[in-house]
């Protein structure tokens, strides 16, 4: 099997993801991917023409977020309209799935050169009309709900809670833990090689770092915020008039949920866009490339739709099992803080050093601009990897719909 590697990755800072209130609201989804393309492209002398492929991360792909917003995105970016795109969307996971694509694409010899990445505007979609109304990831299929009762996100963080014993407590140390370390790494310059500047089209700066951070969270601010899920209960999912408190109790009758998650200990709502260069062997070596790290293995997991945030730990274990490592052999972990409780349960599960996990901080207090947030993960421990002088990162995330995807990256 051929090797995929990567060449350099690059990033918008993430901006607050509340229309008219952060500082990118107002781009266009594929204008601000154009720009991450755009300076990506020109630091490293990319030949466009040369792209077997461009594979782009959405979630929400609607309004102006749809029509293939990656090819489009190319596009903008003056690349030239030999090099393919695509966008896919597997929720949250998305940013990571694509780059698994990509270097499946070459550690195959099918491809040569690709671009990876992706990007979301959750300032954007909840402007847009819908005439669905669903407030589930199901979509209305009543079929499939009678198969799969799958309650919203932050439910099931608090069910997961419950189910494995964390408390309140346990969860919001891991949301100031974060803020601390985001607060450190911004503060040092750890996130500046993979950071590009956003710009208005007069040319002046709409955001050069990051936007969403509170550093100055605390047990104490924290222990003040109400929880929030615990309010979606009795509320209707869609025109059949079933809510998401009877849709728990069809999977787990019993359950007595203690809610825990709030806004301060879950992830954020953020803009932003990333890309990854990624080149086979040989493509890297014609162009006089120095590959910053290789792909040791790839793994996408499923498990319950209903606990759909339980599949980080086992898809690190297929990814691990796939290398012909352990989890002692990767020296930082990088897994999304969708909700607090999936990192602690992460941990908990794998019996990791926390000093070895999210060392920068993660989307409680960075955000998750969802389609955007696994390849930011990817650039943010490739980073890290040679910052501190180490070898491997093992990169992980759960998604709606009861998955996880994972990759392994080793320097070089």
């Amino acid at each position: 099997m051929a090797d995929a590697y990567i060449i350099d990755a690059a990033r918008t800072p993430r901006g607050i993801g509340k229309a008219g209130k952060g500082a990118l609201t107002e781009f266009h989804p594929g204008r601000l991917l154009a720009q991450v393309f755009e300076e990506i492209g020109n630091r490293n002398d990319l030949n466009t023409e040369e792209i077997d492929d461009v594979v782009v991360a959405c979630s929400s792909q609607i309004g102006k977020q749809g029509s293939c917003v990656g090819r489009m995105a190319a596009l903008d970016a003056g690349w030239s309209d030999k090099a393919c795109g695509m966008t896919l969307d597997r929720f949250c996971g998305s940013g990571i799935t694509s780059v698994n694509i990509a270097a499946a694409n070459l550690m195959s010899g099918m491809d040569d050169l690709c671009v990876a990445g992706g990007v979301e505007m959750m300032s954007y979609t909840p402007t847009v009309p819908r005439a669905d109304k669903n407030r589930t990831v199901d979509g209305s299929n009543l079929h499939l709900r009678n198969l799969h009762a799958q309650p919203h996100q932050g439910i099931c963080a608090d069910m997961m809670a419950r189910r494995d014993g964390f408390s309140r407590e346990d969860v919001d140390a891991l949301a100031v833990e974060s803020q601390k370390r985001a607060k450190h790494a911004i503060d040092n310059g750890y996130f500046d090689k993979s950071l590009i500047k956003v710009r208005n089209e007069d040319g002046s700066i709409a955001l050069e770092a990051e936007e969403f951070p509170r550093p100055g969270t605390t047990m104490e601010s924290l222990a003040k915020l109400d929880t929030v899920f615990d309010k979606f209960m009795q509320v209707a999912i869609d025109e059949t008039g079933e809510t998401f408190d009877q849709l728990v109790k069809r999977a787990y009758p019993d359950m007595n949920i203690n809610h825990i998650h709030h806004a301060g200990n879950s992830s954020g709502v953020v803009d932003g866009a990333a890309a990854i260069i990624m080149a086979s062997k040989e493509y890297a070596a014609r162009v006089g490339w120095k590959p910053r790290a290789r792909v040791r293995a790839i793994a996408t997991v499923g498990g319950s739709p209903t606990l759909m945030l339980n599949e980080p730990g086992p898809a690190a274990n297929k990814v691990l099992a796939r290398a012909g490592m352990t989890a002692d052999d990767i020296d930082l972990f990088e897994v999304n803080e969708a909700f607090s409780v999936v990192a602690a349960k992460f941990m908990r599960d794998l019996k990791l050093d926390p000093e070895k996990v999210n060392v920068n901080g993660g989307a409680m207090a960075l955000g998750h601009p969802i389609g955007a947030t696994g390849s930011i993960l990817i650039g943010t421990a490739l980073d890290e990897l040679e910052r501190r002088d180490l070898n491997t990162a093992l990169i992980t995330m759960c998604t709606g719909g009861g998955m996880a995807p994972a990759i392994i990256i080793e320097r070089v």
